[in-house]
């Protein structure tokens, strides 16, 4: 399981940042871009695009910081349903201030927030107030009746001019957002119609990684991206306008091919003219000429529908969706011909379990060997597989106990006895603990403990849904984890 790299990112960073400054100027230097997915931890792209960096764009936006700023938009709608990021477990309003924190401490300014689709939330108007009382400025922008189609009255006073205005004051004005459908597009359009009534010229562009344009309709890069949304109806395809317009097939997705009448409409009546032709022609992406091995990115991608194939039944199992996205990953699985037992992982964890009639996990190590760690009166599943792995990579025999039963049993004691808990095993933040504790006077703990950064990147199945915590802990050690759509027990109630 040595990482081959597919994607070249340092001619990724300088090829987008060129693209991005003769775009803003077309637009005669000032430009407002979208831009989509996540900024500065896009793990997603990192997993299906080997090599390419997790913070890459914004390394790349480093490359034109003197000329950027930020505008987070964030849905009034989302903040009074409480919406959560699902990678992150924390609701789009506190991941709002996260990644103004994140894009300051990268260097950028950012001094805005705006509040779409606001029609008097309280959570909202609730927010606002925090985030006045944090120095920055906050605008609000409001419904539009018949929104999108309603292109007469989205252009207007009681359209777009109802809507505040957004004060910039550099070139390049990246509008981001905590999550998809926060209104991202439509704050940048609003920005166009104020600027134009001011006099002022501006374009508009849009940076999404995925579906990569220049890449075929069924790629699996492009078949991964559908995987990943597929609880937004997002469907890859061929972009008839571009084709039209150029001869040239390309590939975008269904929602911007299917507003993207409204959008030329909405620029003509801006501006009087529309700057594109196609929905691909709004796009700003470079990543598909960076891929430097086709076979690499093929196989990440491929591995990564996996990942999507079992989120997405344990998210169903746990009544947090319909069930139809697992649906829509099984077709793409059918056109890849994939199936559950390609993901290397699964089988040797079942075979534990099926052998021991207790929940089991396995690992795929660095080098390719998959390990595997079974349920004991000490150790759940998961916290035996990691201590296997730790010792493996730190070249300690199997027999050799990195934390004494002397230390484990008084923590089950106390989860048990004081603080009420029903499970006396050891979960895997509890479990780093004792390890770090043992390190001190344990030269092997130690050297264990040493080895934690090695598993980034390594690919876990168990075979029962983990509990919230030790998932959370996987995912800051940066493994990449699955899970079999079953509880360890019938209760009704998994907390």
């Amino acid at each position: 399981m040595i990482e081959e790299l597919g994607f070249d990112n340092e001619k990724y960073l300088e090829m987008q940042s060129e693209n991005i400054r003769s775009r803003i100027g077309q637009f005669g230097g000032k430009l407002y871009l979208e831009f989509g997915g996540k900024l500065f931890d896009d793990h997603h792209a990192s997993r299906v695009l080997p090599g390419f960096h997790p913070d890459s764009k914004v390394r790349m936006l480093m490359q034109l910081k003197e000329q950027v700023e930020i505008v987070v938009a964030v849905s009034a709608v989302d903040l009074e349903r409480s919406k959560m990021r699902g990678d992150l477990g924390i609701s789009y309003g506190p991941d709002t201030l996260r990644l103004i924190d994140a894009f300051r401490g990268f260097g950028f300014q950012v001094d805005s927030v705006v509040l779409t689709r606001f029609s008097g939330q309280s959570a909202a108007e609730i927010f606002q107030s925090q985030l006045e009382n944090l120095g920055l400025r906050v605008y609000r922008h409001y419904p539009i009746e018949g929104y999108p189609n309603n292109v007469p009255l989205i252009v207007s006073e009681q359209g777009y001019g109802k809507n505040d205005y957004v004060e910039t004051t550099r070139s390049l004005v990246v509008v981001t957002a905590p999550g998809p459908g926060s209104g991202k597009m439509a704050v940048c359009l609003s920005q166009l119609y104020h600027e134009f009534q001011r006099g002022v010229q501006a374009g508009y562009a849009k940076f999404e990684t995925f579906p990569i344009w220049n890449l075929p309709l069924k790629h699996p890069v492009n078949l991964a991206y559908e995987a990943a949304t597929a609880d937004l109806n997002d469907v890859n395809m061929i972009d008839p306008f571009h084709l039209e317009a150029y001869g040239e097939t390309t590939v975008n997705y269904n929602r911007d091919v299917e507003i993207f009448p409204v959008l030329k409409t909405v620029f003509e009546r801006i501006s009087g003219s529309s700057p594109y032709r196609s929905p691909t022609d709004m796009g700003v992406n470079m990543a598909g000429y960076c891929i430097v091995n086709d076979e690499v990115v093929r196989q990440a991608s491929q591995e990564e529908i996996l990942r999507r194939y079992y989120a997405e039944r344990c998210r169903y199992r746990r009544g947090r969706s319909d069930g139809s996205a697992v649906y829509k990953i099984e077709l793409l699985m059918k056109q890849l011909g994939l199936t559950e037992q390609d993901r290397a992982v699964v089988g040797p964890a079942l075979a534990v379990a099926e052998r021991t009639g207790a929940p089991a996990a396995a690992m795929e190590m660095p080098d390719g060997k998959v390990l595997t760690g079974k349920t004991s009166e000490l150790l759940g599943s998961s916290s035996a597989l990691l201590l296997n792995a730790l010792k493996y990579l730190a070249g300690i025999p199997d027999d050799v106990h990195l934390i004494s039963p002397a230390v484990i049993e008084p923590v089950q004691d106390m989860k048990v006895n004081v603080l009420g808990n029903k499970n006396p095993l050891l979960h895997i933040d509890e479990l780093l603990v004792a390890l770090s504790i043992s390190a001190v006077t344990n030269p092997n703990a130690k050297k264990a403990v040493l080895q934690l950064q090695k598993l980034r990147g390594c690919e876990v199945h168990t075979t029962v849904i983990l509990s919230e915590a030790d998932e959370d802990s996987f995912r800051r050690l940066g493994v990449r984890l699955t899970s079999e759509p079953k509880y360890q027990t019938t209760k009704l109630y998994h907390g």
